[in-house]
């Protein structure tokens, strides 16, 4: 018979593998390296005031660390501009 606890539930994290798997890409192609930089936002755009009639109504706050994949995407992001700055010596400021 089949005894599962909320302690073994709790812990069960169905994204592990595709957070191991977004931590062990290696970033060796410039190409790659500037298409994720183009790709990956320095910051979370999706904050946005709304307005009715000059007035402001609502918030809606950043939703980037809703996301339970943020780290690992920021941290992609942040090899792939480690890799263009340290390997290929180039200048990564308008990335920034």
């Amino acid at each position: 018979m089949l005894n599962l606890t909320w302690s073994k539930i709790d812990n069960f994290d169905i994204l592990q593998p595709i957070r191991i798997w977004l931590n062990g890409i290696e970033i060796n192609n410039p190409q790659i390296a500037h298409l994720l930089c183009r790709f990956i936002p320095v910051q979370c755009p999706f904050a946005r005031d709304i307005y009715l009639f000059g007035q402001k109504i609502a918030h809606i706050p950043p939703l980037c660390k809703l996301n339970p994949l943020y780290e690992q995407v920021i941290g992609l992001r942040f090899r792939a501009l480690c890799y263009l700055a340290d390997v290929c010596g180039e200048d990564v400021g308008s990335y920034c």
